[in-house]
């Protein structure tokens, strides 16, 4: 039954009841622990049959003990053994809260350390395994040592089947003195059926000491292995290999006679001495200490092969190799550990065609950005750079002409400049691990970084230096606006190089001290779409630094208010017109466009960064956009009233033709208003200084008349 509290009650009862009982013979583990400490108290000599414990070689604690039964720690050899013969490293374990399967687990893990491999994750439990069995299964445990008796074998693969912990997969070792169809015997405790354990245990492994010996040899009762088998089955009847106890039969036959072949030495050993067996008790520790030798140096062939003890009393012994096959157990192979020879027989069966392995092989895929997306965005890019240097070109070349000379052409000229700058971002921004190599990644980063930096200040800088001058100039009082008529060129060109100055400080610092670098981001693994055995790590390459997000605050913080302060300047100007400066309204137009766009792109990009294709969908598009209503609104206006009115004049030739008067009525047409607006302010003020002199004049007279009157 193996109960420690019914043997307490046995032991009691024996010791305490005549005759006096020279030898204990108990089974299992957990019921040889107790009787083996306690025997030593009366000097009784233990002998078990089917003690696995590790811990039972203990000589210190249970100095009368000897088993039949080899140490649980024999199988450890064969195990790791075998892992090394399938070249797994990494082992799961599972076991039962017992003392037996502890200290075989504990013996393990020490020779998987001395062998090179790990055990990587180790569960126990008491009465239900389904919680380890999840903890198996989350943390992708492949090749499992599940130690545990029979009865709760079958729980654990119920578990096993219900959470798939099994197939091709994964290799569960098991202990091999179970019944032959242990999982199929029918158990109240389980709700999995018969067909149900058989595809869970399918293909497991189990090591367990030869306990019949593999050669037609006979042994000192003149019986071979064979014919000891024969008798025992027939005497047995019906499915004897079903029968508890029926692995360890032939230790427990050949207990006996190690037991028999002891007492007849030490009954020879004793006569010498004229002292009996029949002379034991409780306090003879002499006959014991006889007994003890006769035990330790026993040596003979019994159906089990051949029987020696080691120094703590256990059995050496062979270990068979088995493999659940079509639900039949086969001999795979035989090892001996005394001499590490491992016999093999070739005949291993694997679900998958070959032995698994013991991780999920981990394939790292990086996600690139879709090709078709960066060629389309490209192609607008080149496009719009052509028509930034058409622009550039147009804006040089007429740079004569008064029209465009009162548009502040230099300023265009940044602003074609910038916008270029802008749309040769758009490259590096689509350049990822598809094109280079990750020693290239961080000036690629750098390259983003410093085109759109750039670009930004030169091509917003300038139209927003434009947008600043008109607002100072046009909403001032009368008498400051006469003194600030006159514009001066040098302050617009500071003010546009302030600003790219500041972003020139601003990444040279970042530059230095937390330079850009590629970083991984790491996404949730993915299951292949074919059947392989392997799982997916996609990943994604950025640029970041380690003060990352302090920088970008600095960086979008100051764009963030110029942009800001331009669609306030720009909505304030609307309605001035000025000759100085002929295209701030068109110029305010591009403002808004801008402002716009990147407000809503900055945010949105921070937000899907970790998807690729929207995150260089959003930033490039807006830039391609912005750059595009820019060359847009504020050259081809100006290339369309050239080529319609013919206005190709510098300002020399216009004041020394009549001629040209009629092609600059309209410009003329303003000059005149201004003048006229102008002197009508004048007659206004004078009016209403007129107004407030008769005012005066008036209340004075209404107090004289008041002081008369008194």
């Amino acid at each position: 039954q193996c109960d420690p509290g019914e043997a307490t009650k046995l032991l009691y009862e024996l010791l305490y009841n005549l005759p006096f009982k020279i030898i204990l013979m108990p089974g299992c583990s957990s019921v040889s622990t107790l009787v083996a400490e306690a025997a030593r108290i009366w000097n009784v000599t233990v002998l078990s049959y089917g003690s696995s414990s590790p811990a039972l070689s203990n000589r210190r604690r249970f100095p009368t003990f000897f088993r039949t039964h080899p140490s649980a720690t024999l199988h450890n050899p064969t195990r790791v053994q075998l892992f090394k013969k399938w070249g797994w490293t990494k082992i799961a374990t599972i076991q039962q809260t017992e003392e037996v399967f502890t200290s075989t687990l504990d013996d393990l893990d020490r020779r998987v350390k001395e062998a090179g491999l790990e055990i990587t994750f180790r569960q126990s439990f008491f009465s239900d395994p389904s919680a380890s069995v999840r903890n198996l299964k989350r943390q992708d445990a492949r090749i499992i040592v599940g130690l545990f008796y029979e009865t709760v074998a079958r729980k654990v693969f119920c578990e096993v089947y219900k959470e798939k912990l099994y197939g091709k997969k994964y290799v569960w070792f098991l202990i091999g003195w179970y019944a032959n169809k242990w999982f199929r015997t029918p158990d109240p405790s389980i709700n999995c059926t018969a067909a149900e354990m058989a595809e869970a245990v399918e293909g497991h492994i189990t090591t367990e000491i030869v306990m019949l010996n593999p050669e037609n040899t006979r042994s000192i009762s003149n019986m071979t292995s064979q014919e000891f088998i024969n008798k025992l089955e027939k005497r047995l009847g019906n499915n004897p290999k079903e029968t508890g106890g029926y692995q360890e039969a032939p230790l427990a036959y050949d207990a006996i006679w190690a037991l028999a072949l002891a007492l007849n030495k030490t009954a020879q050993e004793l006569a010498k001495q004229g002292v009996g067996l029949d002379e034991f008790n409780y306090n003879n520790k002499t006959i014991t200490d006889e007994i003890y030798r006769a035990l330790n140096s026993s040596a003979f062939e019994g159906v089990s092969g051949h029987v020696v003890f080691d120094a703590s009393g256990s059995r050496m012994a062979w270990t068979l190799i088995e493999q659940l096959q079509d639900g039949e157990y086969q001999k795979i192979g035989y090892y001996d550990s005394t001499k590490d020879n491992l016999s093999w027989y070739n005949n291993d069966k694997w679900i998958g065609g070959a032995p698994p392995s013991d991780y999920t092989k981990v394939i790292i895929t990086f996600r690139f950005l879709s090709q078709k997306l960066f060629i389309s965005v490209a192609v607008l890019a080149s496009l719009g750079i052509v028509l930034a240097v058409v622009c550039l070109a147009f804006n040089i070349y007429n740079g004569h002409v008064r029209y465009i000379q009162n548009s502040q052409p230099y300023l265009n000229n940044m602003t074609a400049v910038g916008c270029t700058l802008a749309l040769a971002a758009v490259f590096p921004l689509g350049l990822d691990g598809y094109h280079i190599g990750p020693g290239l990644f961080p000036l690629v980063c750098q390259a983003r970084l410093w085109l759109l930096g750039l670009g930004f200040s030169l091509g917003y800088g300038s139209m927003f230096t434009k947008i600043w001058w008109v607002h100072t100039v046009f909403t001032k009082k009368d008498d400051k606006k006469d003194k600030r008529k006159a514009l001066e060129p040098w302050k617009l060109y500071a003010t546009v190089g302030g600003l790219v100055g500041f972003d020139v400080v601003t990444l040279s610092v970042w530059q230095i001290v937390d330079p850009l670098h590629r970083t991984i981001e790491e996404f949730t693994k993915e299951e292949p779409k074919s059947d392989m055995d392997v799982s997916i790590l996609p990943q994604l390459e950025h640029c970041s630094s380690t003060k990352m997000n302090t920088w970008l605050g600095i960086f979008y913080g100051f764009k963030g208010l110029l942009l800001l302060l331009g669609i306030f300047l720009a909505y304030e100007t609307k309605s001035i017109s000025t000759e100085k400066i002929n295209d701030h309204r068109a110029v305010g137009m591009a403002i808004y466009n801008v402002a716009v766009l990147c407000l809503i792109t900055a945010p949105v990009t921070l937000i899907l960064s970790s998807q690729q294709d929207a995150a260089f969908a959003f930033a490039s598009l807006a830039v391609v956009f912005s750059s595009y209503i820019t060359l847009v609104v504020l050259f081809v206006p100006k290339m369309r009233r050239l080529i319609t009115r013919g206005e190709w004049q510098s300002e020399q030739q216009d004041t020394m033709k009549t001629g040209s008067s009629t092609n600059n009525n309209e410009e003329e047409k303003s000059r005149l208003l201004e003048k006229e607006n102008r002197e009508l302010e004048k007659i206004i003020a004078e009016k209403e200084e007129r107004v407030s002199e008769l005012r005066q004049q008036l209340q004075a007279r209404q107090q004289l008349q008041l002081r008369s009157r008194r």
